[in-house]
């Protein structure tokens, strides 16, 4: 105990592992126990053991600058999140309702849009969207799920309510380092596993593999899956090969594909063509197929949109569900899980600000010093600004840019967004975190028991992200009734 505890400063944040008495949270108790009785030398040697076999397994991100792509070792804390199984299981209900009026939504936009034409949902939100494309309209993907992965931002307040920061239904990416850190921490910690208390990750792939199997236009027969990646210099390709490798799938990049005259994609082999059945892209919509897209991309596959509207590719997540993937269409979730379910949100959205609506731009442009401003389509914390640590000419920069374009901004108020104990050198400090639980949907629903745990090492930084100088922990559920 007293590793854990012995100077460690509680923030005036909610802490994940330590409640207000200094005392281990009852789903952190059996860790606290376990942990009494390793010196700090001990916990030392585990800890550079786990940073040799980052490097020794490659276990990498890239990070893109001026002076070229860095290949930087995974940033790894080894004292885990934990969040108790009781909370968990609301927690969970609320995720997959979220994804579930999310596809409703997406399909309605790209078809019959009655939650615009019942004024739900504004048109002007519509028209302004970058993500929404034309190239998808009457289509109807197999179950109607467009976002077949989705990774849900969550964030703890001050008083302990979990909130959803954000819907990352593109190419949600960090899984895989879920998977990692759960294998690390298994071979550091092996006795406290044992106890069985501790829910599993591992079965993550499988789901995916599934998940993405359902969506084949050969049925009955053994689906051929292929992980299309825009490359090695892709900051998440380890991701793409790890997936790839787990579930059995073939890694391709765009120049392997080819779609015939049959509209069906076939891949490249040294013993001919191969037909595809699914393709799990991590490539932007933007690239993902010359004509209909970006007809100067190299990266994506010509014909693949023609080949998914004849039905004889599934592709996830599907080209235009990034239409749901914008800060601005996060403010209206509420609302259509009312309107396409017909039941209160379980998880709450960060009480926000739309710039596109005048009072509620003139309310931001007055408390720039105290808001979080985030453009409408960014993603990796790039383009926003958190007022309380900005300088004046940052806000009066950012005013300028909200002025010039307010339906590409939307505001928050600065959250005290939830710590936990972090190894810093040879001392616990606390550090900021979120939690990104991954969900899938295809003929089922699945979220994984935890998720990517992203801190921010940094003291006071609210920043997680990897490519800012972020780290993560594992993320423990942990069943209290299984002890």
């Amino acid at each position: 105990m007293d590793i854990i505890c012995e100077n460690y400063r509680l923030s005036e944040a909610y802490d994940e592992l330590i409640g207000a008495d200094h005392q281990p949270r009852p789903a952190a108790q059996p860790l606290f126990d376990y942990l009494a009785g390793i010196d700090a030398a001990a916990l030392e040697a585990r800890r550079k053991a786990v940073e040799a076999a980052i490097m020794t397994m490659g276990i990498t991100f890239t990070v893109y600058s001026d002076a070229g792509n860095i290949d930087r070792a995974w940033p790894f804390d080894i004292v885990p999140r934990i969040i108790a199984l009781t909370e968990w299981q609301r927690i969970e209900a609320g995720l997959k309702q979220r994804l579930r009026a999310l596809n409703l939504f997406i399909n309605d936009l790209y078809n019959e849009q009655r939650i615009v034409k019942d004024g739900v949902f504004p048109i002007e939100v519509l028209e302004g969207s970058k993500n929404f494309r034309a190239q998808c309209r009457g289509i109807t993907p197999r179950f109607g799920v467009w976002a077949h992965v989705c990774g849900t931002d969550l964030v703890r307040d001050r008083d302990g309510t979990v909130y959803v920061l954000e819907d990352n239904l593109r190419v949600p990416s960090g899984v895989s380092y879920m998977l990692e850190n759960r294998q690390m921490m298994k071979r550091m910690f092996p006795e406290v596993f044992q106890a069985g208390t501790i829910l599993p990750v591992d079965d993550y792939p499988t789901q995916l593999h599934d998940t993405l199997a359902a969506l084949s236009p050969r049925h009955g027969e053994r689906p051929v899956l292929a992980v299309l990646t825009p490359g090695i210099y892709n900051s998440a390709y380890f991701e793409h090969s790890y997936l790839a490798q787990q579930m059995g799938a073939f890694l391709v990049e765009g120049s392997d594909l080819v779609v015939k005259d049959d509209d069906c994609v076939y891949m490249k082999t040294i013993s001919g063509l191969r037909r595809v059945d699914v393709i799990y892209r991590r490539i932007d919509d933007d690239f993902l197929d010359p004509e209909s897209f970006r007809p100067d991309s190299v990266l994506g596959v010509p014909g693949l949109m023609r080949a998914w509207r004849a039905g004889k590719v599934g592709i996830a997540n599907a080209p235009g569900a990034g239409v749901a993937d914008d800060k601005v269409v996060y403010a209206f979730v509420p609302q259509m899980i009312k309107y396409y379910l017909g039941e209160e949100p379980i998880l709450a959205n960060v009480p926000s600000y739309l710039c596109m609506y005048e009072e509620q731009r003139d309310y931001v442009l007055a408390n720039l010093d105290q808001l979080v401003v985030k453009p409408a389509n960014e993603s990796g914390g790039y383009g926003m600004l958190i007022g309380p640590r900005a300088t004046a000419e940052e806000r009066a920069k950012f005013a300028e840019l909200i002025r010039a374009n307010p339906r590409n901004y939307m505001a928050q108020p600065t959250l005290s967004i939830s710590t936990a104990p972090t190894l810093i050198g040879d001392k616990l400090a606390p550090r900021h975190l979120d939690l990104r639980p991954f969900v899938l949907q295809s003929d089922r629903m699945y979220v994984t028991t935890g998720g990517l745990t992203r801190v921010a090492m940094k003291e006071g930084s609210l920043v997680v992200n990897s490519s800012q100088g972020g780290g993560s922990k594992d993320t423990w559920i942990v069943d209290m009734e299984g002890r």
